[in-house]
């Protein structure tokens, strides 16, 4: 953190030091040079690469070499070092790079340039490469000789008679208009001259050039600028500090939330590798990451997706198949992943889903299960009149039994007793013969069979699932019953797939499927539902009947799920539960139960999670406003 503070504090500075430098230069255009000892470069001329177009003149582009060389490239391809450069006296200092300067002569053309030969006095010469010679004549040009031949240059017009004695010589080529003594001796240094554009008068002014910036000037035209706007720098400066000011608070700010949320990550993954240090003896597989893309082939085959993950399709062999459960690393903060493994991980039941393995690879976590091809219960009662995904109602009843008998060994099987706090078909799958399976045990909480009351914060679950106490204390505590009116809410979309018949226009608003079917058997008529015999009938009578007292609006009106078992699996004829639509005094209630269908105890759990993200909803204060929340399914 120190570290990351000290390189922002530096950028915040070398950021205001470039705004004061920008601050003295003009348009953006400052001096620069290829190399600490290289000359000064600004207009008219510019770096190729680092100066903006228009800090230069047209045709006075420099360049840098990769040893901090500053290169002029004059007409045809002749490229010469800058040594100084004389804004004054508009000359620029070059050497050739070779350190042979008519080798470069044959080569250049200033008749297009705007650089031109300082000196005065130039004429035109002759180069002639001769066989046998003279080695020491004046006119001996050394860098083009050798000892095979001899290279001379002799003035256009001039006899070479008296140069050669017994060898032939071959012109080469004509130099037009070159300084005399370009051509002997050693000196690799030349000065050029420009004419235009001419700046000394901005000089004299203490101002700075530029061109002219309009649609009509000509490439001549130039302008004087001021080196530094009076107050323009003191602007600047301030800008500058206020806006660094503003990125260096930004980036403490940014770096700050990054830190506290890796920290509170690492806690996180503390956490959990700690729950699977103690859990390891309970024989999970533990999968990384790169197991689990294998397993799924890469993702490719989605089952579904719910509020903490998405689950895939997977194999372990040719003949295992599972469904991976990739956990959403922006929900929750580890808990769902715990209570997944610590809950399912630790039971066997045939009416639980198994738990074969887990990733805890880094921030990624996944659960792994046995596949179950079937899918989801929901599917098949969301219109029990459809007769394509009607499974009948015998295998409902059975169905139905599995569930119950799933819960009871979670509430009363288990060393410690397991609230699931989400039952709802979407919650139970089917394997290949339609055993039923409860699933997804993420707002699941653990507690001990003898635990005293305590209140809970918020309501969990999903809404149109969730028991009345969970949203009011003036119906009870919350206990196990609430996973009875759970799946008492489930046992009556099994009846009535959630469809509401026969309903006048009129009261369709005000009329929910629960309360209908209470209205129905009071009334006895037809359920008005798919039944194909007489037997069928009794079979979705006793699965309404059991659903409508699981739903009283009490606790400690419903009974426990051992007692729902035994209503559900025996033969007698049920009687009619009290309407848990109409508010009566409790004690009348309970006065038409059956003596051996009621709860025996009430047992509550500590809790503070609120409801799955996805059906959020403040508790509701009053009591009628409280039926419509709960019978409402959109």
């Amino acid at each position: 953190m120190a570290s990351s503070c000290v390189f922002f504090l530096f950028f915040f500075f070398f950021f205001l030091a470039s705004i004061v430098d920008v601050g003295q230069c003009q348009n953006g255009c400052p001096e620069l040079r290829c190399g600490g000892q290289g000359p000064a470069v600004r207009f008219p001329f510019r770096l190729k690469d680092r100066h903006p177009n228009h800090c230069g003149f047209p045709g006075f582009l420099l360049s840098c070499t990769g040893a901090n060389e500053t290169v002029l490239e004059l007409p045809i391809s002749v490229k010469l070092f800058v040594k100084k450069i004389d804004y004054k006296s508009r000359v620029v200092k070059v050497q050739d790079p070779n350190h042979c300067f008519p080798r470069q002569l044959q080569g250049l053309d200033l008749s297009s340039s705007d650089f031109q030969f300082q000196e005065r006095n130039l004429l035109s010469f002759a180069l002639f490469n001769c066989s046998q010679a003279k080695t020491e004549d004046e006119r001996r040009i050394s860098c083009l000789s050798c000892t095979s031949h001899q290279v001379y240059a002799v003035l256009n017009g001039e006899l070479i008679t008296d140069l050669i004695e017994s060898s032939s010589c071959t012109k080469i080529y004509s130099l037009p208009s070159i300084p005399s003594d370009l051509l002997f001796g050693d000196d690799d240094i030349r000065h050029f001259k420009w004419s235009i554009p001419d700046c000394r008068y901005c000089d004299v002014e203490g101002k700075n050039c530029k061109m002219k910036n309009t649609g009509t000037s000509t490439r001549s035209e130039i302008v004087c600028v001021p080196k530094n706007p009076k107050g323009a720098l003191t602007k600047k400066v301030i800008t500058g500090v206020i806006l660094g000011s503003f990125l260096l608070a930004l980036a403490v700010f940014a770096l700050y939330r990054f830190y506290s949320y890796d920290k509170i990550e690492k806690e996180y993954r503390v956490k959990i590798e700690m729950f699977l240090e103690d859990y390891r003896n309970f024989k999970p597989t533990r999968y990384s990451y790169a197991d689990i893309k294998r397993i799924t082939n890469q993702l490719t085959e989605k089952l579904g997706e719910g509020a903490y993950g998405t689950v895939f399709k997977g194999k372990l062999s040719d003949e295992i198949q599972v469904a991976v459960k990739i956990l959403n690393a922006s929900k929750g903060n580890g808990e769902e992943f715990i209570n997944e493994v610590r809950t399912i991980g630790t039971i066997h039941h045939v009416n639980v889903i198994r738990l074969i393995g887990f990733c805890a690879d880094g921030f990624r976590r996944a659960l792994v299960y046995e596949f179950l091809p079937n899918g989801s219960l929901e599917k098949f009662i969301s219109s029990a009149d459809a007769k394509n995904n009607f499974l009948g109602w015998a295998k409902l009843q059975n169905i139905a039994l599995g569930i119950a008998r799933g819960i009871e060994y979670l509430h009363q099987g288990c060393d410690q007793r397991i609230l699931h706090f989400d039952i709802k078909p979407s919650n139970v799958l089917l394997d290949q013969n339609f055993n039923p399976k409860i699933s997804d045990f993420g707002l699941a909480k653990i507690c001990s069979k003898d635990q005293s009351m305590v209140s809970m914060t918020n309501a969990k679950g999903t809404v149109g699932y969730i028991a009345p106490e969970m949203f009011s204390r003036n119906f009870g505590n919350v206990s196990y019953k609430a996973d009875v009116y759970s799946f008492g809410i489930l046992l009556l979309e099994m009846v009535g797939g959630k469809k509401v018949v026969d309903v006048t226009m009129e009261n369709t608003s005000q009329v929910y499927f629960p309360e209908w079917i209470y209205n129905l058997l009071e009334q006895k008529e037809d359920l008005r539902i798919f039944i194909e015999d007489g037997g069928d009938a009794k079979i979705a009578k006793k699965l309404a009947i059991v659903g409508l007292w699981c739903i009283q609006w009490h606790p400690i009106d419903r009974p426990a799920m051992k007692v729902v078992i035994q209503m559900l699996g025996g033969g007698e004829e049920l009687n009619m539960p009290p309407n848990p639509f109409t508010f009566k005094d409790p004690i009348d209630i309970n006065a038409r139960m059956p003596t051996k269908y009621l709860s025996q105890g009430l047992e509550v759990i500590p809790e503070s999670e609120g409801i799955h993200e996805q059906h959020k909803h403040n508790p509701i204060q009053h009591f009628k406003g409280l039926i419509y929340l709960l019978y409402v399914f959109l």
